[in-house]
């Protein structure tokens, strides 16, 4: 019988992490005791697999969802990382990951440790454990599929750190510090945000300037031209994360303007944005005022859920033609506990999670605080599913999406 869609459900605050047939929504499998590390979310991995750090235990853990049902396990990897985990991303192959470290719950970054993990090291999977600098630093791992480059874009003062892969690895026991191979300065001291195309090599980070983009040459990084948030005859704001459509070749982001203060949320505005890698055309798209936190990439469209106090959201992009355009609009419930004007969006209140297959027309939006995850197909512009699990989900939970051989890897930055 042919394998359907999964959808992986984690609930960083309860500590689960289930496994949903969307088929027939039950469960697959289920993992207790685990806390995704929700901000540097879930990556997906070659033949079908998804990585994720618990940063409870400091594992990084890696599932093979479709496991169970053809009598494999569902952890086919557990390796010993440094956390609070911030980012992890994969290189070319799959193989060879790094994950840095953040604030986690602490109020400034303390922490300067990255890890190297080679999945298939001599022995069975290995771990590396170096000191770098403190900070949020985002990564990509770009270049050769062998020996890749450990790409870092650090923050005050802004700044690109690379590494060999094999280096780090090579890296003597007790945490020792880290020698960049090459360093170079970044213009802005807020970048946030990160991507890497496999198929031109471009590393992609995002600041208020604008997305920077690098790529390898030899041992170091060579700049490319600048991409402007300003398109379409939209300017003002900037990009706070960036995901790839490697199926369209398209770089995405959502702009967010207006006030600076976290308290007036619902006046922020929000646009898409987009800049196709081959044909170099960019745009932005209007989406509304409120709190647009991550976008998900599906077959045809690019899914963006918005919170306001006026009602929340799910926005649906179609990404087929040659100019993307809004399709849909589709109302969401509210939550019992949303962000409230006055108050930040992200303290003591309850988000939505969002999710994709690349493969695939469904999109998957949770609604926090209610153990209710909501799917709706793209193509129809219509809810086909309310999945519900024993656990609130509170912040929102965490989702990932996956069809079989959907070529997810493609983007192979943690999400």
């Amino acid at each position: 019988m042919p394998l359907g869609p999964r959808l992986i459900v984690a609930d960083q605050v309860a500590g689960t992490i289930r496994i949903l047939d969307l088929g027939d929504g039950h469960t697959t499998a289920r993992l207790d005791g685990r806390h995704l590390a929700e901000h540097a979310g879930f990556l997906a991995l070659p033949g079908n697999r998804l990585a994720f750090v618990d940063d409870r235990a400091g594992e990084l853990l890696v599932l093979d969802p479709y496991g169970p049902e053809s009598g494999r396990p569902v952890v086919e990897h557990r390796v010993p990382v440094a956390v609070p985990a911030e980012h992890l991303a994969a290189g070319p192959s799959g193989r060879r990951i790094a994950v840095t470290t953040g604030l986690g719950r602490n109020p400034s970054a303390w922490c300067d440790q990255l890890t190297a993990v080679d999945l298939a090291a001599e022995g069975g999977p290995g771990a590396v454990r170096v000191r770098t600098r403190t900070g949020e630093p985002g990564v990509a791992l770009c270049g050769s599929p062998d020996d890749p480059l450990v790409v870092l874009r650090h923050r005050e003062p802004g700044q690109l750190t690379a590494y060999r892969h094999t280096a780090l690895m090579d890296a003597a026991p007790s945490c020792p510090p880290a020698e960049p191979a090459f360093s170079t300065p970044l213009p802005d001291d807020d970048g946030h945000g990160d991507a890497y195309d496999p198929v031109t090599g471009w590393v992609f980070a995002a600041a208020r300037s604008g997305v920077h983009r690098v790529r390898p040459d030899g041992d170091a990084l060579a700049f490319g031209s600048l991409l402007p948030w300003a398109a379409g005859g939209r300017t003002g704001g900037r990009g706070f994360y960036l995901r790839l459509d490697a199926r369209h070749r398209t770089l995405w982001s959502c702009v967010r303007g207006g006030p600076s203060t976290p308290e007036r949320w619902p006046d922020w505005t929000n646009d898409a944005w987009w800049h196709h890698l081959d044909s170099g055309d960019v745009g932005r798209l209007h989406l509304g005022p409120g709190l647009i936190f991550r976008l998900a990439v599906a077959a045809d469209h690019v899914a963006f859920s918005r919170v306001h106090p006026e009602g929340d959201e799910l926005i649906l992009v179609a990404t087929s033609q040659a100019a993307p355009v809004v399709t849909a609009r589709l109302p969401l419930l509210p939550m019992a506990a949303a962000p409230r004007p006055g108050h930040t969006p992200w303290d003591g209140v309850q988000r939505r999670a969002i999710a994709a297959s690349p493969a695939a027309s469904l999109v998957a939006v949770s609604r926090g605080g209610h153990g209710e995850i909501h799917v709706f197909d793209a193509e129809t512009a219509q809810q086909t599913d309310l999945l519900t699990v024993p656990t609130p989900l509170c912040e929102g939970g965490h989702l990932a999406l996956l069809t079989p051989d959907d070529r997810s890897h493609l983007d192979p930055i943690g999400r």
